[in-house]
């Protein structure tokens, strides 16, 4: 019996000693401050964006992927860049072919 007790105080012994150990190793499980609100690591240039700034977009992970509130701002702000260059090409083709076409060459 007391051999028993003896293991079972080592191990609680090795038990508490792995823990404070790890415990100075990793940290004590302090986490960063949140995000003000509205705030996003996700960075883009405010107007022209181009194919390079999309390529280097980067996103938040969290425990089931992405953070989706800045893959959905990222995604309505190239849907407004995409918007706003293909009404600039259509104005450009509706000038071009109201030119009469002597003027053209």
């Amino acid at each position: 019996m007391t051999t028993a007790l003896i293991y079972l105080v080592v191990m609680m012994l090795v038990a508490a000693v792995v823990f404070l150990l790890s415990s100075v190793v990793f940290g004590r499980g302090e986490e960063l401050p949140a995000l003000p609100p509205g705030a996003s690591p996700t960075r883009l240039p405010s107007a022209g964006i181009t194919a390079e700034d999309v390529r280097n977009v980067r996103f938040q992970l969290v425990v089931r992927g992405y953070k989706m509130s800045e893959v959905d701002w990222v995604l309505r702000r190239i849907s407004g860049e995409l918007e706003d260059l293909r009404a600039e090409v259509d104005e450009l083709r509706e000038r071009l072919a109201s030119v009469p076409s002597s003027e053209q060459k």
